[in-house]
This record gives structure tokens, sequence and C-alpha cells, in this order.
């Protein structure tokens, strides 16, 4: 009797182990799509979602239209408007002219425009790049429309016209370098001055220098009337009476902060690139990997959860698990790129319609991973 006792002891012990023990194989086909199927409709604007593990696609699928219009499917061949997910490569544009020693990060935005306000001698390219200028923001300062003006009836404001509202100003929110403020206005400025120091269009300048090198043939810098977006996807809301396009508003011209589109296939190219540091050596990449630090004012995310940047993306870990990553948001769309550098995994949600959170997503993908037992070196 005590002996069988002990046996069932032993069993109790060893199927309590068992569940409580992390599971060793990678999560399934069927268990990431469910987290995407239940959150859209096949005839809806959807998502599209790119999971890779060690270099190599793990889970790639589209969900939803992209045009309403054509009922046209989301595939991995889609482009997405990326809003400030675009700011990745800003930044890396950015570092390539430091790279070829046209800038430093101490360069100061007086540097490159002489007629810049005298607020501009304090600040460098580095405040720019992790968001402690204190400019003031655009979408404050340039006129609104109407009451109850359709989105893309709205006069749109492009790259000149927010350098010239800034440079009608005299003042910043705080002496740069002693807060943290999300700045849509100094990434737009990063665009103007890659294009005065290189010579080239912005768009151009990341055509040559990042997407053309990498093989990223689909993914551009839109400008309306210039170049079209191939496989477009189109951005809806949800209203009371259905969807709405709300593709383009009046903030949706400018380019810096948030005007690349892309689609899966050619941010898979993106992923090794930065994987395998084929633009910037890794030493060269490391003023992007290391969190800003300010006197007071931290950053924070979108939820205003205490955060970290460097240079076009957010460090702050996840579970433990060390990260980079960042969010877009812009009407109709939002878009969340995780990369958990060191378990060599990477989650990208893109989404045609605002009532989605992509990074919400993502991070319900990778719980599947890390109840695996992968753990952050």
């Amino acid at each position: 009797m005590r002996m069988l006792l002990g046996f069932e002891l032993c069993l109790v012990f060893f199927v309590a182990i068992t569940w409580a023990s992390p599971r060793s194989a990678a999560p399934t086909a069927h268990e990431i799509g469910a987290i995407f199927s239940e959150a859209t409709q096949p005839s809806a604007p959807g998502l599209a979602v790119l999971v890779r593990k060690d270099g190599r696609t793990l889970f790639e699928r589209g969900y939803g239209l992209r045009d309403l219009r054509t009922r046209t499917n989301i595939d991995s061949a889609t482009n997405f408007r990326l809003a400030s997910c675009t700011k990745q490569f800003t930044a890396m544009a950015i570092m390539l002219l430091v790279h070829d020693r046209k800038l430093t990060y101490d360069t100061r935005i007086t540097d490159v425009f002489p007629n810049f306000p005298a607020y501009g001698k304090t600040i460098s390219i580095r405040n720019l790049l992790n968001h402690t200028s204190g400019l003031l923001d655009y979408e404050d300062l340039m006129q609104q429309p109407p009451p109850n003006t359709p989105p893309d009836r709205q006069p749109q404001i492009n790259d000149d016209g927010v350098v010239a509202l800034l440079e009608k100003q005299t003042t910043t929110k705080f002496p740069p370098g002693t807060k943290w403020a999300y700045s849509n206005s100094g990434y737009v400025l990063l665009g103007e001055i890659v294009a005065k120091v290189s010579g080239e269009s912005f768009p151009q300048f990341l055509h040559n220098r990042i997407f053309a090198p990498l093989g990223m043939s689909n993914t551009l810098a839109f400008v309306k009337g210039e170049n079209e977006v191939p496989h477009r996807a189109f951005g809806y809301s949800k209203t009371a009476a259905g969807w709405q396009e709300t593709d383009q508003d009046a903030t949706s011209a400018t380019l810096g902060d948030g005007g690349v589109y892309s689609s899966l296939d050619d941010l898979a190219k993106w992923d090794d690139a930065l994987a395998h540091h084929t633009l910037l050596s890794a030493t060269e990449m490391q003023p992007a990997l290391t969190p800003v630090a300010v006197p007071s004012g931290g950053p924070v995310g979108p939820d205003n959860e205490p955060t970290a940047y460097g240079f076009g993306w957010f460090l702050n870990p996840y579970q433990g698990h060390t990260r980079m990553w960042h969010y877009g948001e812009t009407i109709g769309f939002r878009t969340g790129i995780q990369r958990f550098t060191r378990d060599h995994l990477t989650i990208i949600v893109l989404c045609n319609r605002s009532d989605l959170i992509p990074g919400h997503l993502a991070e319900r993908v990778a719980d599947l991973f890390f109840a695996t037992g992968t753990q952050s070196q």
C-alpha cells in the first residue's frame, strides 16, 4: 500500500511538472493563424502578418481585402502605408550619411540650414533622431481644415511646408536634450536634411541607398503625382454605416515621419539586412540601439507606458526578451514591427484598418514562442 501511494505521488508530480514546463516545439501555423483570423473577416479590410525565426519565414499570410472597390485580397506583396515605422528608414538614411562622413550626430540644424531660426543652433542631429529636440509639433502649427471636412478633401501639408512652419517659430517645447517628446516634426526635418546633404530627393536617396541595394523593389516613399504604389492597400475606418475609406488626410503627404509604403515580401529583406548588418556594421548600428537618457520626462510608448528609444526604434524588452520595435498609426492604417534580436524572432503586422492594435497582436504571437522556453541571452 505504501509503495502504491508513493507511485501515485510520483505520477502526480510528473504530470504537474509536465504541465508546468515550457513546451519544446515551436508554435504551429494554426496557433499563430488563430490570433489573426479571430480579429478579421474575409470581406473586410484586414492585415498581413509575417513571422520569422532564425532567418527563416515560419508564417506569412494575408487576411481580408486591400481594396474594397476591387475586392482584391491582401497577400505578401500588398503594400501598406507604414506610418511611423517609416522612422527606422529615415534614421538609417541619416546614419548612412554619417557613414559617408557628410554628417555627424553632433551636426546642428543651422549647420545644414543656415537660415533656420537661432533655436536651431541648439538642436543636433542626435536630438532629432532620439526625439529630444523639443521641436513644436507641426500638427499643432498647421492650418486646420474647416469642421466636418472629409479626410480626403483636407489640404495636405508636405515636408517643405513643415519646414516653413518651423522656420516661423522662435522657441522649442523645452531645452534640447533635457526631455523626451515624440516628434514627427523632427523626422520630417531629418528627411529634408537627407535631401539637402545628399543632393537627392529623400525618396530617391531611400531608393538608391536602401531599397534597391536590398532588393526591396516595391518599397517607396509615396509622393502623389510623382510615383505610384504597386499592389496598394487603401486605409479604412469602421463606422456605424460600415467601412469608410480613410486613406489620406491633411498629414498624409509628409515623408520622413511616415511616408513609406512596403510589403511583407520586402520587409523580410529589411529584416535580413538588419540581422546581417548589410548596410552598416554592428559598430555603426550601435548608436541606434543605445537608449537615450534624459534628466526627466523619459520616453513613453503608445499607451504612455515607460519605454526606451534609440534612433527610429523603441528599445524596451518584452517579458525579459531584448527587442527593437516600432509602431505606426495614421488615418486608416496601423502597423507594427517587433524584432526580438537575441531570440532571432521577428513579427510584423500591417493593417489597413484603424480598429486593430498590431503591437498587441504581435505580442500574443511572441507569447507562443516564449512559452517554448526560449530565453533571451
